[in-house]
């Protein structure tokens, strides 16, 4: 399959690898253009880790091209880039093809149905709550794939579409995806705004002074209460929706193989296997400028909707936005296009399980 990959960050040149170590075809598209300036050049991509070896994937230097052509497109930027790369390729987005996005954030697939329904065009949707692989740039030519995930979650957007959705993925990535609900549920799946919050307001001062730290060493008995605490109140938003998704420590016991023990238990056994990874060395880290306002702020929102109380959420938001000096309340661009003010719980389920309503849009 010719796959269109939106983002060369780690993960957009780990997809890249992934998809060409396998027999695919995958095209990838810089929004800034640096991302790929090696690679338009003729260089081949080297990639290392749990697979080895080197290809040349496609480069496009517009979103129209790289998706004039797809089966599949698959976004691969961060939660902050996603309204600016959905706008981007929305327009040639067409029936026929399968969007991927890894891994959705702030209900971001709901956004590309409205820009697809001003169109009315309908294509399945498919989100992950996390990514399939975790992995590392070593330089525009080169990346490390640290991890294969041996089972994660997706919804598609619209449910009708489920079996496509699912299909899709087990076929450019293999028989490693689980069934969820819907796009909420996948929405809030995602672990890691609770884990890095807590990793980074822990080790605040080792982050500010640029140090060496692995994270899992550092996610210390206190550390993993403040996690976890969060990770209630995720799960609390998920529940009165009536959605199911797993705890914190399922998702590593998923996603590394560790015996599922309590939070602090499990990263001391992740740190004794592997060691790091180090975490970050500067402020600007997307462990907050991200994980906040596209993770936290994003639950926090939705449990107003439900009637949750998410006061630690609020509290947390509340506390890095005076350290940073920033308004991450006001930082996520994707919470005022979502249409959800005036929303009830059961018109937010419909919209995430339906799409955006047509003639709405």
């Amino acid at each position: 399959m010719k796959v269109a990959i939106l983002g060369t960050g780690g993960i957009g040149l780990a997809t890249a690898a992934w998809l060409a170590h396998h027999g695919h075809v995958p095209v990838l598209w810089s929004p800034s253009g640096a991302g790929t300036r090696e690679l338009a050049a003729g260089e081949s991509l080297r990639y290392s880790g749990k697979i080895e070896g080197e290809c040349r994937p496609e480069v496009a230097s517009s979103a129209a091209g790289a998706v004039a052509d797809a089966d599949v497109i698959l976004v691969a930027v961060p939660g902050n880039g996603h309204r600016t790369v959905m706008e981007a390729a929305a327009p040639h987005i067409r029936p026929g093809q399968v969007v991927i996005i890894s891994s959705l954030c702030s209900l971001s697939a709901l956004y590309l149905s409205r820009l697809l329904a001003e169109r009315g065009v309908e294509v399945p949707i498919a989100t992950w709550g996390t990514t399939v692989l975790t992995a590392r740039r070593r330089s525009g030519t080169e990346v490390a794939i640290m991890t294969v995930r041996t089972s994660l979650h997706v919804a598609t957007l619209p449910v009708s579409q489920a079996a496509v959705g699912i299909e899709t993925c087990r076929t450019l990535f293999g028989d490693r995806f689980l069934a969820q609900s819907d796009v909420l549920a996948t929405s809030l799946i995602n672990i890691n705004p609770v884990a890095h919050l807590g990793l980074a307001l822990g080790n605040l001062t080792r982050i500010e002074r640029g140090e060496n730290w692995p994270q899992y060493h550092y996610m210390t008995d206190s550390v993993s209460r403040l996690i976890t605490t969060l990770d209630h109140e995720r799960l609390a938003v998920a529940g009165a929706f009536g959605l199911t998704i797993h705890p914190i420590e399922e998702h590593f016991h998923r996603s590394f193989d560790v015996p599922m023990t309590d939070l602090a238990e499990i990263a001391r056994t992740i740190h004794a296997r592997r060691g790091g990874p180090p975490g970050p060395t500067s402020l600007d880290t997307r462990f907050i400028l991200e994980d906040v306002p596209y993770g936290l702020v994003f639950a926090e929102a939705v449990g107003k909707i439900a009637g949750v109380d998410t006061s630690v959420h609020a509290a947390a938001i509340t506390l890095v936005s005076a350290i940073w000096g920033r308004d991450f309340r006001a930082e996520n661009d994707l919470l005022p296009v979502l249409g959800l003010d005036g929303l009830s719980k059961d018109e937010l389920l419909q919209r995430a399980r339906h799409g955006w309503p047509a003639g709405k849009a």
